[in-house]
């Protein structure tokens, strides 16, 4: 057998070892959602804020065909100001490490990682979903099926905002995945807080979220995936759900011109709107994630007091 060439920082092996709450980090907003040097800037205030609010930090990458398990400085630094990173989902999350080749790794990835590691909570921007234009060319997110088959509670600011946002919620229902938005009814947008549709499900602080992982857990005759938690923009740093809609308009006719197809689709229009306003959406995109951070730290705390 062939040992999976994972490698755990020893502060989250330590921090696992002692049942104390981690948070998992991707990293593809590191190597296809942000520019340098902002990315890096990105990482280390999520990392704080997660640090800030009791939990430790575990941002997962592939680096050199190794999946890594919390980055150090410096390694968080190279992996930021890598050109041509892959992009690393479940298809190709072990093709990347037989090859020896460097990634960031998209939610469905970090998931598995993250399951694999030991760890139960992963925070981030937005998950990827159902495309628009996906009823003829079927471009779907593996996001939502690595939901459907992976116990780990993601917390995001909702579908990304470019998304087909009706058919993903469709489409997470028919897989059994939670969707719950914090402290609202409507579903959060990314960069908006709302986006006048009704949230499935609604809870309004971390420990009433903690409270429904426990039970949930505790349903042990069923095999159960993992639950979507829908944290809202702070209201400071949001962009109108009306506003951002010319914006992504804009952007996805542009692709379209451009035959921008696949998994080069998101990373180019999160591109291009940062272009388009002015770098209002990076400001809101960084504000976001590390919003994310927060609550997913008070979640894992809050698991971890249970």
């Amino acid at each position: 057998m062939t040992t999976p060439p994972i490698l755990l920082d020893p502060a989250i092996g330590a921090a696992l070892d002692a049942g104390a709450p981690v948070v998992a980090l991707e990293s593809t907003i590191i190597t296809h959602g942000m520019p340098w040097p902002d990315n890096l800037a990105m990482l280390e205030r999520v990392e704080s804020a997660v640090r800030d609010h009791g939990a430790t930090p575990a941002t997962i990458a592939v680096m050199d065909g190794t999946i890594r398990i919390g980055l150090s400085a410096a390694e968080a630094r190279a992996l930021a100001k890598t050109d041509g990173a892959l992009k690393l989902s479940r298809a190709d999350l072990a093709f990347a490490c037989a090859q020896g080749l460097t990634g960031g790794t998209t939610v469905a990835a970090t998931m598995m990682a993250a399951h694999g590691a030991g760890i139960a909570v992963f925070a981030t921007g937005g998950i990827g979903g159902v495309h628009q234009g996906a009823e003829t060319d079927f471009d779907i997110s593996a996001d939502l099926d690595e939901l459907a088959r992976t116990p780990v509670t993601v917390v995001s600011a909702g579908a990304k905002a470019i998304l087909d946002i009706p058919k993903t919620l469709e489409a997470l229902e028919t897989r059994g995945v939670p969707v719950i938005a914090v402290g609202q009814d409507e579903m959060p947008a990314f960069w908006s807080r709302g986006c006048g549709l009704d949230a499935p499900l609604r809870l309004d602080d971390a420990d009433a979220i903690a409270r429904f992982l426990a039970i949930r857990a505790q349903l042990t005759d069923y095999r159960h995936g993992g639950v979507l938690v829908a944290n809202p923009v702070p209201t400071e740093a949001e962009i109108p759900h009306a506003e951002m809609a010319g914006f992504i308009t804009q952007a996805q006719a542009e692709a379209a011109e451009r035959g921008i197809k696949g998994k080069h689709v998101t990373p180019w229009l999160l591109a291009r709107i940062v272009e388009i306003t002015g770098s209002r959406s990076l400001a809101t995109n960084i504000a976001l994630v590390e919003n994310n951070a927060r609550l997913g730290a008070e979640i894992a705390v809050a698991l971890t007091g249970r």
